[in-house]
Protein backbone atom coordinates (compact mmCIF):
# COMPACT_ATOMS: atom_id res chain seq x y z
CA UNK A 1 0.00 0.00 0.00
CA UNK A 2 1.43 3.42 -0.83
CA UNK A 3 1.46 6.29 2.12
CA UNK A 4 -1.76 8.05 1.27
CA UNK A 5 -3.25 4.80 1.30
CA UNK A 6 -2.12 4.10 4.49
CA UNK A 7 -2.83 7.34 5.79
CA UNK A 8 -6.74 7.72 4.17
CA UNK A 9 -7.34 3.79 6.02
CA UNK A 10 -6.07 5.24 9.42
CA UNK A 11 -7.71 8.97 9.53
CA UNK A 12 -11.11 7.27 7.89
CA UNK A 13 -11.45 4.40 10.67
CA UNK A 14 -10.85 7.19 13.40
CA UNK A 15 -12.86 9.54 12.06
CA UNK A 16 -15.87 6.82 11.80
CA UNK A 17 -15.45 5.67 15.56
CA UNK A 18 -15.25 9.26 16.58
CA UNK A 19 -18.54 10.01 14.65
CA UNK A 20 -20.18 6.75 15.63
CA UNK A 21 -19.79 7.41 18.89
CA UNK A 22 -21.04 11.44 18.45
CA UNK A 23 -24.57 10.42 16.81
CA UNK A 24 -24.58 7.32 19.60
CA UNK A 25 -24.08 9.69 22.56
CA UNK A 26 -26.30 12.60 21.43
CA UNK A 27 -27.02 14.65 24.23
CA UNK A 28 -31.41 14.95 24.73
CA UNK A 29 -30.92 17.34 27.62
CA UNK A 30 -28.97 21.16 28.87
CA UNK A 31 -27.50 18.42 31.66
CA UNK A 32 -26.05 15.48 29.30
CA UNK A 33 -25.09 18.72 26.99
CA UNK A 34 -23.07 20.47 29.59
CA UNK A 35 -21.61 18.01 32.24
CA UNK A 36 -22.73 14.36 30.37
CA UNK A 37 -25.33 13.95 32.95
CA UNK A 38 -22.93 13.54 35.99
CA UNK A 39 -22.70 9.62 35.00
CA UNK A 40 -18.96 9.33 33.54
CA UNK A 41 -16.97 6.48 35.21
CA UNK A 42 -13.59 7.40 37.10
CA UNK A 43 -11.53 5.35 34.50
CA UNK A 44 -13.28 6.56 31.33
CA UNK A 45 -12.83 10.25 32.66
CA UNK A 46 -9.65 10.21 33.55
CA UNK A 47 -8.85 9.13 29.86
CA UNK A 48 -11.03 11.29 28.51
CA UNK A 49 -9.91 14.31 30.69
CA UNK A 50 -6.35 13.59 29.47
CA UNK A 51 -7.07 13.41 25.60
CA UNK A 52 -8.92 17.22 26.50
CA UNK A 53 -6.02 18.24 28.23
CA UNK A 54 -2.97 16.81 25.38
CA UNK A 55 -3.75 19.17 23.08
CA UNK A 56 -2.12 19.86 19.78
CA UNK A 57 0.45 21.79 21.44
CA UNK A 58 1.23 18.72 23.69
CA UNK A 59 1.08 16.42 20.71
CA UNK A 60 2.46 18.12 18.13
CA UNK A 61 4.64 21.25 19.42
CA UNK A 62 6.36 19.68 22.96
CA UNK A 63 8.40 17.47 21.33
CA UNK A 64 9.12 19.73 18.58
CA UNK A 65 10.56 22.84 21.04
CA UNK A 66 12.41 19.75 23.60
CA UNK A 67 14.47 19.03 19.99
CA UNK A 68 15.30 22.46 19.56
CA UNK A 69 15.65 23.89 22.85
CA UNK A 70 16.51 20.58 24.64
CA UNK A 71 16.61 22.11 28.79
CA UNK A 72 14.70 24.65 28.44
CA UNK A 73 11.20 22.53 27.23
CA UNK A 74 11.49 21.44 30.78
CA UNK A 75 9.43 24.01 31.38
CA UNK A 76 6.26 22.27 29.82
CA UNK A 77 6.78 19.09 31.59
CA UNK A 78 6.98 20.92 35.07
CA UNK A 79 4.81 23.62 34.70
CA UNK A 80 1.88 21.20 33.14
CA UNK A 81 2.32 18.03 35.01
CA UNK A 82 2.42 20.39 38.38
CA UNK A 83 -0.49 22.39 37.69
CA UNK A 84 -2.28 19.87 37.78
CA UNK A 85 -1.61 18.84 41.07
CA UNK A 86 -2.96 22.20 41.87
CA UNK A 87 -6.19 21.84 39.95
CA UNK A 88 -6.76 18.24 41.69
CA UNK A 89 -6.40 19.13 45.22
CA UNK A 90 -7.26 22.76 45.59
CA UNK A 91 -9.84 22.95 43.02
CA UNK A 92 -12.02 20.56 41.81
CA UNK A 93 -13.14 18.89 44.38
CA UNK A 94 -14.78 22.23 46.53
CA UNK A 95 -16.52 23.33 42.42
CA UNK A 96 -17.71 19.67 42.23
CA UNK A 97 -19.11 19.83 45.83
CA UNK A 98 -20.75 23.15 44.48
CA UNK A 99 -22.98 20.75 41.82
CA UNK A 100 -22.68 23.69 38.92
CA UNK A 101 -22.30 23.23 35.68
CA UNK A 102 -19.90 25.64 34.72
CA UNK A 103 -16.63 27.43 36.26
CA UNK A 104 -18.64 30.92 35.92
CA UNK A 105 -21.80 29.16 37.91
CA UNK A 106 -19.89 29.23 40.76
CA UNK A 107 -17.88 32.64 40.89
CA UNK A 108 -21.09 34.44 39.83
CA UNK A 109 -22.45 32.70 42.54
CA UNK A 110 -19.83 32.80 44.77
CA UNK A 111 -19.01 36.61 43.92
CA UNK A 112 -22.68 37.31 44.16
CA UNK A 113 -23.29 39.64 41.26
CA UNK A 114 -24.47 39.17 36.96
CA UNK A 115 -21.45 41.69 36.60
CA UNK A 116 -18.78 39.67 37.68
CA UNK A 117 -20.56 36.73 36.26
CA UNK A 118 -20.41 38.49 33.10
CA UNK A 119 -16.69 38.77 33.47
CA UNK A 120 -16.04 36.18 34.00
CA UNK A 121 -17.65 35.08 30.67
CA UNK A 122 -15.71 37.68 28.62
CA UNK A 123 -12.49 35.83 30.41
CA UNK A 124 -13.38 32.55 29.44
CA UNK A 125 -13.72 33.69 25.86
CA UNK A 126 -10.74 35.39 25.85
CA UNK A 127 -8.97 31.82 27.34
CA UNK A 128 -10.94 29.50 25.29
CA UNK A 129 -10.75 31.25 21.66
CA UNK A 130 -6.53 31.68 22.18
CA UNK A 131 -6.37 28.46 22.89
CA UNK A 132 -9.11 26.92 20.36
CA UNK A 133 -6.90 28.56 17.32
CA UNK A 134 -3.55 27.00 17.78
CA UNK A 135 -5.55 23.74 17.83
CA UNK A 136 -7.22 24.78 14.04
CA UNK A 137 -3.65 25.29 13.39
CA UNK A 138 -2.21 21.95 14.43
CA UNK A 139 -5.39 20.42 12.65
CA UNK A 140 -4.41 21.97 9.21
CA UNK A 141 -1.29 20.96 9.12
CA UNK A 142 -1.86 17.44 9.41
CA UNK A 143 -4.56 18.05 7.27
CA UNK A 144 -2.44 19.26 4.95
CA UNK A 145 0.46 16.97 5.01
CA UNK A 146 -2.01 13.88 4.81
CA UNK A 147 -4.07 15.16 1.85
CA UNK A 148 -1.99 17.10 -0.24
CA UNK A 149 -4.08 20.26 0.38
CA UNK A 150 -3.82 23.75 1.38
CA UNK A 151 -3.36 24.22 5.08
CA UNK A 152 -6.68 26.37 5.29
CA UNK A 153 -8.65 23.86 3.63
CA UNK A 154 -7.14 21.64 6.48
CA UNK A 155 -8.65 24.21 8.93
CA UNK A 156 -11.78 24.32 7.38
CA UNK A 157 -11.97 20.79 7.08
CA UNK A 158 -11.02 20.08 11.16
CA UNK A 159 -13.35 22.98 11.80
CA UNK A 160 -16.26 21.19 10.41
CA UNK A 161 -15.76 17.48 12.03
CA UNK A 162 -15.51 19.12 15.53
CA UNK A 163 -18.76 21.59 15.06
CA UNK A 164 -20.41 18.25 14.17
CA UNK A 165 -19.74 15.70 16.99
CA UNK A 166 -19.10 18.53 19.44
CA UNK A 167 -22.04 20.58 19.15
CA UNK A 168 -24.29 17.46 18.45
CA UNK A 169 -23.30 15.52 21.24
CA UNK A 170 -22.33 17.79 23.78
CA UNK A 171 -20.22 16.87 26.83
CA UNK A 172 -22.01 13.41 26.81
CA UNK A 173 -20.64 12.98 22.99
CA UNK A 174 -17.39 14.62 23.42
CA UNK A 175 -16.45 12.53 26.72
CA UNK A 176 -16.99 9.08 24.86
CA UNK A 177 -15.24 10.77 21.66
CA UNK A 178 -12.03 11.58 23.54
CA UNK A 179 -11.62 8.00 25.46
CA UNK A 180 -11.60 6.47 21.98
CA UNK A 181 -8.67 9.71 20.82
CA UNK A 182 -6.74 9.16 23.55
CA UNK A 183 -5.86 5.38 22.93
CA UNK A 184 -5.43 6.77 19.69
CA UNK A 185 -3.13 9.41 20.58
CA UNK A 186 -0.76 7.08 23.02
CA UNK A 187 -0.07 4.43 20.55
CA UNK A 188 0.71 7.32 18.00
CA UNK A 189 3.43 8.81 19.72
CA UNK A 190 4.88 5.30 22.14
CA UNK A 191 5.13 2.90 19.36
CA UNK A 192 7.44 5.46 17.10
CA UNK A 193 9.28 6.20 20.13
CA UNK A 194 9.66 2.50 20.18
CA UNK A 195 11.17 2.18 17.07
CA UNK A 196 13.21 4.81 16.97
CA UNK A 197 14.71 4.30 20.06
CA UNK A 198 15.63 0.47 18.53
CA UNK A 199 16.88 2.21 16.03
CA UNK A 200 19.20 4.68 17.47
CA UNK A 201 20.27 3.30 20.71
CA UNK A 202 19.37 -0.32 20.30
CA UNK A 203 16.99 0.12 23.57
CA UNK A 204 13.12 -0.67 23.57
CA UNK A 205 12.47 1.55 26.09
CA UNK A 206 12.55 5.19 24.98
CA UNK A 207 13.26 6.49 28.43
CA UNK A 208 16.55 4.17 29.08
CA UNK A 209 17.09 5.02 25.19
CA UNK A 210 17.48 8.68 26.14
CA UNK A 211 19.59 8.14 28.35
CA UNK A 212 21.80 5.10 27.05
CA UNK A 213 24.11 5.20 24.28
CA UNK A 214 24.17 6.23 20.76
CA UNK A 215 24.79 3.52 18.72
CA UNK A 216 23.94 4.22 14.97
CA UNK A 217 26.42 4.86 12.18
CA UNK A 218 29.17 2.49 14.02
CA UNK A 219 29.36 5.20 17.10
CA UNK A 220 28.66 4.05 20.79
CA UNK A 221 28.61 7.53 22.53
CA UNK A 222 25.81 8.97 25.04
CA UNK A 223 23.22 10.18 23.13
CA UNK A 224 22.85 13.41 24.90
CA UNK A 225 26.89 13.66 24.54
CA UNK A 226 26.22 13.38 20.73
CA UNK A 227 23.15 15.80 20.83
CA UNK A 228 25.99 18.46 22.74
CA UNK A 229 28.87 17.72 20.20
CA UNK A 230 26.45 18.26 17.58
CA UNK A 231 24.49 21.29 18.66
CA UNK A 232 27.95 22.79 19.82
CA UNK A 233 29.94 21.88 16.11
CA UNK A 234 26.84 23.83 14.51
CA UNK A 235 26.79 27.07 16.47
CA UNK A 236 24.42 25.94 19.01
CA UNK A 237 23.99 25.89 22.71
CA UNK A 238 24.41 22.50 24.52
CA UNK A 239 21.25 20.50 24.68
CA UNK A 240 21.43 19.92 28.14
CA UNK A 241 22.44 23.84 28.93
CA UNK A 242 19.67 26.56 29.28
CA UNK A 243 19.55 29.53 27.32
CA UNK A 244 16.53 31.24 29.18
CA UNK A 245 16.88 33.57 32.02
CA UNK A 246 16.33 32.18 35.36
CA UNK A 247 13.51 34.64 35.97
CA UNK A 248 11.88 33.86 32.55
CA UNK A 249 12.18 29.91 32.97
CA UNK A 250 10.74 30.55 36.44
CA UNK A 251 7.92 32.58 35.57
CA UNK A 252 6.72 30.60 32.31
CA UNK A 253 6.61 27.52 34.82
CA UNK A 254 4.85 28.66 37.50
CA UNK A 255 2.43 30.50 34.58
CA UNK A 256 2.09 27.08 33.01
CA UNK A 257 1.15 25.52 36.37
CA UNK A 258 -0.86 27.88 37.59
CA UNK A 259 -2.80 28.31 34.29
CA UNK A 260 -3.25 24.83 34.61
CA UNK A 261 -5.29 24.88 37.44
CA UNK A 262 -7.46 27.76 36.04
CA UNK A 263 -8.30 26.55 32.39
CA UNK A 264 -12.35 26.02 32.18
CA UNK A 265 -12.74 23.45 29.85
CA UNK A 266 -10.38 20.86 32.42
CA UNK A 267 -12.25 21.99 35.25
CA UNK A 268 -15.59 21.33 34.02
CA UNK A 269 -14.34 17.52 32.88
CA UNK A 270 -14.65 16.94 36.82
CA UNK A 271 -18.26 18.03 36.72
CA UNK A 272 -19.36 14.77 35.07
CA UNK A 273 -17.96 12.29 37.75
CA UNK A 274 -21.05 11.14 40.00
CA UNK A 275 -19.86 12.59 43.03
CA UNK A 276 -17.21 14.50 45.18
CA UNK A 277 -15.40 11.24 46.65
CA UNK A 278 -15.11 10.51 42.71
CA UNK A 279 -12.81 13.27 42.26
CA UNK A 280 -9.82 12.60 42.70
CA UNK A 281 -10.03 8.76 41.10
CA UNK A 282 -10.47 9.84 37.70
CA UNK A 283 -7.00 12.42 38.46
CA UNK A 284 -5.03 9.98 39.17
CA UNK A 285 -6.16 7.63 35.97
CA UNK A 286 -5.52 11.13 34.32
CA UNK A 287 -2.11 11.45 36.05
CA UNK A 288 -1.64 7.95 35.00
CA UNK A 289 -2.71 8.89 31.07
CA UNK A 290 -0.93 11.73 30.83
CA UNK A 291 2.37 10.13 32.15
CA UNK A 292 2.48 7.82 28.90
CA UNK A 293 3.05 10.44 26.77
CA UNK A 294 4.69 12.96 29.16
CA UNK A 295 7.31 10.99 30.19
CA UNK A 296 8.00 10.13 26.40
CA UNK A 297 8.45 13.69 24.95
CA UNK A 298 12.03 14.03 26.03
CA UNK A 299 13.09 11.04 24.60
CA UNK A 300 10.74 11.76 21.08
CA UNK A 301 12.56 15.43 21.11
CA UNK A 302 15.73 14.17 21.10
CA UNK A 303 15.72 11.45 18.50
CA UNK A 304 14.07 14.21 16.41
CA UNK A 305 17.28 16.73 17.10
CA UNK A 306 19.32 14.19 16.49
CA UNK A 307 17.66 12.59 13.19
CA UNK A 308 17.46 16.41 12.16
CA UNK A 309 21.34 17.53 12.29
CA UNK A 310 22.30 13.86 10.97
CA UNK A 311 19.55 13.48 7.37
CA UNK A 312 20.31 17.98 6.91
CA UNK A 313 23.22 19.45 7.57
CA UNK A 314 26.45 18.79 4.97
CA UNK A 315 23.60 17.14 2.51
CA UNK A 316 23.45 17.70 -1.07
CA UNK A 317 20.42 19.40 -1.88
CA UNK A 318 19.78 17.70 -5.14
CA UNK A 319 20.26 14.20 -3.04
CA UNK A 320 17.94 15.43 -0.42
CA UNK A 321 15.28 13.24 1.29
CA UNK A 322 12.01 12.18 0.26
CA UNK A 323 10.48 13.71 3.39
CA UNK A 324 12.44 16.95 2.86
CA UNK A 325 10.81 17.47 -0.26
CA UNK A 326 6.90 16.40 1.27
CA UNK A 327 6.97 19.05 4.03
CA UNK A 328 8.99 21.38 1.98
CA UNK A 329 5.89 21.93 -0.68
CA UNK A 330 3.95 22.63 2.62
CA UNK A 331 5.82 25.20 2.85
CA UNK A 332 7.36 24.41 6.56
CA UNK A 333 10.75 23.61 6.21
CA UNK A 334 12.99 25.38 3.19
CA UNK A 335 16.56 25.96 2.34
CA UNK A 336 18.13 28.61 0.90
CA UNK A 337 21.97 28.35 -0.75
CA UNK A 338 23.21 31.34 0.78
CA UNK A 339 26.88 30.65 -0.08
CA UNK A 340 26.02 28.71 -3.24
CA UNK A 341 27.90 25.41 -2.80
CA UNK A 342 24.51 23.14 -3.19
CA UNK A 343 24.70 21.77 0.06
CA UNK A 344 22.40 22.15 3.19
CA UNK A 345 24.47 23.64 6.10
CA UNK A 346 22.16 24.36 9.31
CA UNK A 347 23.09 26.15 11.79
CA UNK A 348 22.22 29.09 14.95
CA UNK A 349 20.63 31.56 13.42
CA UNK A 350 17.56 32.83 11.04
CA UNK A 351 17.17 31.92 7.14
CA UNK A 352 14.36 34.18 6.71
CA UNK A 353 13.35 37.47 8.22
CA UNK A 354 10.08 35.77 8.92
CA UNK A 355 8.51 32.42 7.32
CA UNK A 356 9.18 30.92 4.50
CA UNK A 357 7.11 32.42 1.39
CA UNK A 358 7.49 30.18 -2.00
CA UNK A 359 7.16 32.15 -5.18
CA UNK A 360 7.18 29.10 -7.97
CA UNK A 361 7.19 24.96 -7.67
CA UNK A 362 10.45 24.03 -7.24
CA UNK A 363 12.73 22.29 -10.09
CA UNK A 364 13.96 19.10 -10.19
CA UNK A 365 17.47 19.45 -7.85
CA UNK A 366 16.72 23.19 -7.39
CA UNK A 367 15.46 24.78 -4.58
CA UNK A 368 12.16 26.70 -4.78
CA UNK A 369 12.55 30.80 -4.99
CA UNK A 370 11.44 32.45 -1.85
CA UNK A 371 9.57 35.84 -1.59
CA UNK A 372 10.16 37.18 1.27
CA UNK A 373 13.66 38.69 2.69
CA UNK A 374 16.71 36.27 3.76
CA UNK A 375 18.45 36.81 7.07
CA UNK A 376 21.71 37.84 5.69
CA UNK A 377 23.40 38.06 9.49
CA UNK A 378 23.41 33.80 9.85
CA UNK A 379 24.58 31.76 7.57
CA UNK A 380 22.05 29.03 8.55
CA UNK A 381 20.67 27.76 5.43
CA UNK A 382 17.31 25.49 6.50
CA UNK A 383 14.22 26.47 7.95
CA UNK A 384 12.14 24.56 9.86
CA UNK A 385 8.38 24.96 11.58
CA UNK A 386 9.02 23.20 15.01
CA UNK A 387 5.45 22.43 14.57
CA UNK A 388 6.70 19.79 11.76
CA UNK A 389 8.92 17.48 14.03
CA UNK A 390 6.85 14.75 15.30
CA UNK A 391 5.23 14.32 12.64
CA UNK A 392 8.34 14.37 10.06
CA UNK A 393 10.48 12.04 12.85
CA UNK A 394 8.87 8.91 11.86
CA UNK A 395 9.52 9.57 8.21
CA UNK A 396 13.43 11.00 9.08
CA UNK A 397 13.84 7.35 10.39
CA UNK A 398 12.72 5.52 7.63
CA UNK A 399 9.82 3.59 9.60
CA UNK A 400 7.36 1.55 8.03
CA UNK A 401 4.28 3.39 6.25
CA UNK A 402 1.59 2.34 8.60
CA UNK A 403 3.34 3.99 11.90
CA UNK A 404 3.97 7.35 10.01
CA UNK A 405 0.07 6.84 9.39
CA UNK A 406 -0.38 5.96 12.88
CA UNK A 407 1.21 9.34 13.89
CA UNK A 408 -0.88 11.47 11.77
CA UNK A 409 -4.40 9.94 13.03
CA UNK A 410 -2.62 10.85 16.32
CA UNK A 411 -1.61 14.54 15.30
CA UNK A 412 -5.40 14.57 14.35
CA UNK A 413 -6.82 13.22 17.42
CA UNK A 414 -4.49 15.43 19.80
CA UNK A 415 -5.77 18.78 17.89
CA UNK A 416 -9.68 17.57 17.62
CA UNK A 417 -9.90 16.35 21.60
CA UNK A 418 -8.59 19.77 22.94
CA UNK A 419 -10.81 21.77 20.32
CA UNK A 420 -13.91 20.21 21.27
CA UNK A 421 -13.72 20.76 24.64
CA UNK A 422 -12.67 24.21 24.09
CA UNK A 423 -15.62 24.79 21.93
CA UNK A 424 -17.74 23.28 25.03
CA UNK A 425 -16.91 25.79 26.99
CA UNK A 426 -17.32 28.91 24.70
CA UNK A 427 -20.89 27.63 23.73
CA UNK A 428 -21.92 27.04 27.27
CA UNK A 429 -20.87 30.43 28.53
CA UNK A 430 -22.89 31.86 25.87
CA UNK A 431 -25.74 29.82 26.16
CA UNK A 432 -25.69 29.20 29.91
CA UNK A 433 -23.83 31.32 31.79
CA UNK A 434 -25.31 34.84 29.63
CA UNK A 435 -28.51 34.20 27.86
CA UNK A 436 -29.73 31.65 30.87
CA UNK A 437 -27.93 33.29 34.02
CA UNK A 438 -28.16 36.87 32.98
CA UNK A 439 -30.08 37.74 29.45
CA UNK A 440 -33.15 35.41 29.68
CA UNK A 441 -33.46 33.85 32.75
CA UNK A 442 -36.58 31.79 31.19
CA UNK A 443 -34.92 30.32 28.46
CA UNK A 444 -36.05 26.91 27.74
CA UNK A 445 -33.53 23.95 27.57
CA UNK A 446 -34.20 23.23 23.81
CA UNK A 447 -33.55 26.93 23.30
CA UNK A 448 -30.61 27.09 25.53
CA UNK A 449 -29.13 24.05 22.88
CA UNK A 450 -29.75 25.72 20.26
CA UNK A 451 -28.10 29.15 21.18
CA UNK A 452 -24.87 26.60 22.34
CA UNK A 453 -24.81 25.11 18.97
CA UNK A 454 -24.93 28.54 17.08
CA UNK A 455 -22.28 29.91 19.67
CA UNK A 456 -20.30 27.14 18.41
CA UNK A 457 -20.50 27.64 15.35
CA UNK A 458 -19.51 31.19 15.28
CA UNK A 459 -16.49 30.30 17.48
CA UNK A 460 -14.96 28.22 15.03
CA UNK A 461 -15.18 30.61 12.33
CA UNK A 462 -12.98 32.40 14.42
CA UNK A 463 -10.40 30.16 15.25
CA UNK A 464 -10.58 28.66 11.86
CA UNK A 465 -9.73 32.38 10.62
CA UNK A 466 -7.10 32.64 13.08
CA UNK A 467 -5.69 29.20 12.19
CA UNK A 468 -5.38 29.91 8.63
CA UNK A 469 -3.03 32.99 9.07
CA UNK A 470 -1.46 32.68 12.10
CA UNK A 471 1.30 34.75 13.64
CA UNK A 472 4.69 33.37 13.79
CA UNK A 473 5.28 29.66 16.00
CA UNK A 474 1.87 29.61 16.96
CA UNK A 475 0.83 26.58 18.46
CA UNK A 476 3.35 26.86 20.71
CA UNK A 477 2.90 29.98 21.64
CA UNK A 478 -1.16 30.35 21.58
CA UNK A 479 -1.21 27.86 23.86
CA UNK A 480 1.34 29.11 26.52
CA UNK A 481 -0.37 32.87 25.77
CA UNK A 482 -4.14 31.06 27.01
CA UNK A 483 -2.21 29.25 30.21
CA UNK A 484 -0.90 33.00 31.23
CA UNK A 485 -4.40 34.43 30.42
CA UNK A 486 -5.91 31.29 32.86
CA UNK A 487 -3.47 32.02 35.33
CA UNK A 488 -3.95 35.63 35.29
CA UNK A 489 -7.92 36.01 36.02
CA UNK A 490 -9.65 32.79 36.88
CA UNK A 491 -6.98 30.69 39.06
CA UNK A 492 -6.72 33.47 41.77
CA UNK A 493 -10.39 34.18 42.03
CA UNK A 494 -11.00 30.66 42.55
CA UNK A 495 -8.75 30.13 45.02
CA UNK A 496 -9.63 33.27 46.82
CA UNK A 497 -13.27 32.49 46.74
CA UNK A 498 -12.87 28.79 47.79
CA UNK A 499 -10.20 29.58 50.66
CA UNK A 500 -11.21 33.29 51.81
CA UNK A 501 -14.39 34.42 53.16
CA UNK A 502 -13.47 37.87 53.23
CA UNK A 503 -13.05 38.61 49.22
CA UNK A 504 -16.34 40.33 47.72
CA UNK A 505 -17.55 40.69 44.24
CA UNK A 506 -15.83 44.25 44.12
CA UNK A 507 -12.67 42.50 44.83
CA UNK A 508 -13.03 39.01 42.71
CA UNK A 509 -14.28 41.90 39.67
CA UNK A 510 -10.91 44.43 39.98
CA UNK A 511 -8.84 41.42 40.42
CA UNK A 512 -10.24 39.28 37.07
CA UNK A 513 -9.88 42.90 35.07
CA UNK A 514 -6.90 43.85 36.29
CA UNK A 515 -5.07 40.40 35.98
CA UNK A 516 -6.20 39.54 32.52
CA UNK A 517 -5.20 42.91 30.97
CA UNK A 518 -1.51 42.80 32.54
CA UNK A 519 -0.91 40.09 30.85
CA UNK A 520 -3.52 40.47 27.60
CA UNK A 521 -1.62 44.15 27.40
CA UNK A 522 2.08 42.55 27.55
CA UNK A 523 1.03 39.66 24.93
CA UNK A 524 -0.26 41.93 22.89
CA UNK A 525 2.78 44.52 22.85
CA UNK A 526 5.94 42.10 22.53
CA UNK A 527 4.36 39.61 20.48
CA UNK A 528 1.93 42.10 18.07
CA UNK A 529 3.30 45.34 17.74
CA UNK A 530 7.27 45.39 18.59
CA UNK A 531 9.56 43.58 17.12
CA UNK A 532 12.47 44.04 19.83
CA UNK A 533 12.08 41.28 22.76
CA UNK A 534 13.71 44.28 25.42
CA UNK A 535 11.15 42.38 27.95
CA UNK A 536 10.48 44.10 31.09
CA UNK A 537 12.94 42.59 34.09
CA UNK A 538 13.45 39.79 31.38
CA UNK A 539 10.25 38.12 31.41
CA UNK A 540 8.84 37.10 28.34
CA UNK A 541 5.13 37.03 26.94
CA UNK A 542 4.62 33.42 27.65
CA UNK A 543 5.61 33.98 31.79
CA UNK A 544 4.03 37.13 31.98
CA UNK A 545 1.01 35.64 33.00
CA UNK A 546 2.63 34.81 36.54
CA UNK A 547 2.69 38.21 37.32
CA UNK A 548 -0.58 39.13 36.45
CA UNK A 549 -1.74 36.24 38.79
CA UNK A 550 0.04 38.26 41.37
CA UNK A 551 -1.37 41.16 40.20
CA UNK A 552 -4.84 40.00 40.69
CA UNK A 553 -4.17 38.28 44.16
CA UNK A 554 -3.13 42.23 45.36
CA UNK A 555 -5.81 43.99 44.02
CA UNK A 556 -8.30 41.21 45.27
CA UNK A 557 -7.26 41.81 48.78
CA UNK A 558 -6.88 45.41 48.61
CA UNK A 559 -10.41 46.32 47.45
CA UNK A 560 -11.81 43.34 49.30
CA UNK A 561 -10.54 44.90 52.60
CA UNK A 562 -11.61 48.77 51.18
CA UNK A 563 -15.42 47.66 50.19
CA UNK A 564 -17.95 46.01 52.55
CA UNK A 565 -17.69 42.68 52.95
CA UNK A 566 -20.20 39.79 51.46
CA UNK A 567 -23.44 39.01 52.60
CA UNK A 568 -23.65 36.41 55.24
CA UNK A 569 -25.31 33.63 52.65
CA UNK A 570 -22.01 33.81 51.19
CA UNK A 571 -19.58 33.22 53.95
CA UNK A 572 -22.39 30.00 54.61
CA UNK A 573 -21.94 28.83 51.17
CA UNK A 574 -18.27 28.81 51.30
CA UNK A 575 -18.06 27.00 54.41
CA UNK A 576 -20.74 24.41 53.02
CA UNK A 577 -18.12 24.20 50.12
CA UNK A 578 -15.08 23.37 52.50
CA UNK A 579 -16.28 21.34 54.95
CA UNK A 580 -16.61 17.31 54.12
CA UNK A 581 -20.37 16.45 54.54
CA UNK A 582 -22.15 14.95 58.19
CA UNK A 583 -18.25 16.16 59.43
CA UNK A 584 -20.81 19.35 61.78
CA UNK A 585 -20.56 22.72 61.50
CA UNK A 586 -17.13 24.71 61.36
CA UNK A 587 -15.97 26.22 64.69
CA UNK A 588 -14.25 29.38 63.82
Amino acid sequence: MSQDSWNFLFIGVTFALYIAIAVKSRAGTTQEYYVAGSGVSPFANGMATAADWMSAATFISMAGIIAASGYDASRFLMGWTGGFVLLTTLVVPYLRKFNKSTVTDFLGDRFYSDFARAVCVVCAIFICMTYIMGQMRGVGIVFSRLFDIPIYAGVLIGAAIVFFYAGLGGMKGITYTQVAQYCVMVFAYTIPAVFISMLLTGNIVPQLGLIGNYEAGGESVPLLAKLNELNESLGFARYTDGSLKMVDMFCITAALMCGTAGLPHVIVRFFTVKSVRAVRIPACWTLGCIAMIYLTAPAIGAFARTNLMSEINGRVYADAPDWFSNWEDRGLIAWVDKNNDGVMELSAGNVFNGKPNYSSERAAGAARSVTNTIDTTSTNEVYYDRDILVMANPEMAGLPKWVIALVMAGCVAAALSTAAGLLLVLSTSISHDLMKKIIKPDLSDAEEVRWARGASFVFLCVAAYFGINPPAEFVAKTVAFAFGLAASSFFPTILLGIFWKRINREGAIAGMVSGILVTLSYIIYFQFIVDHKDYLFDISPEGIGFVGMLVNFVISAIVSYLTPPPPPEITAMVDEIRIPRNAGKATH
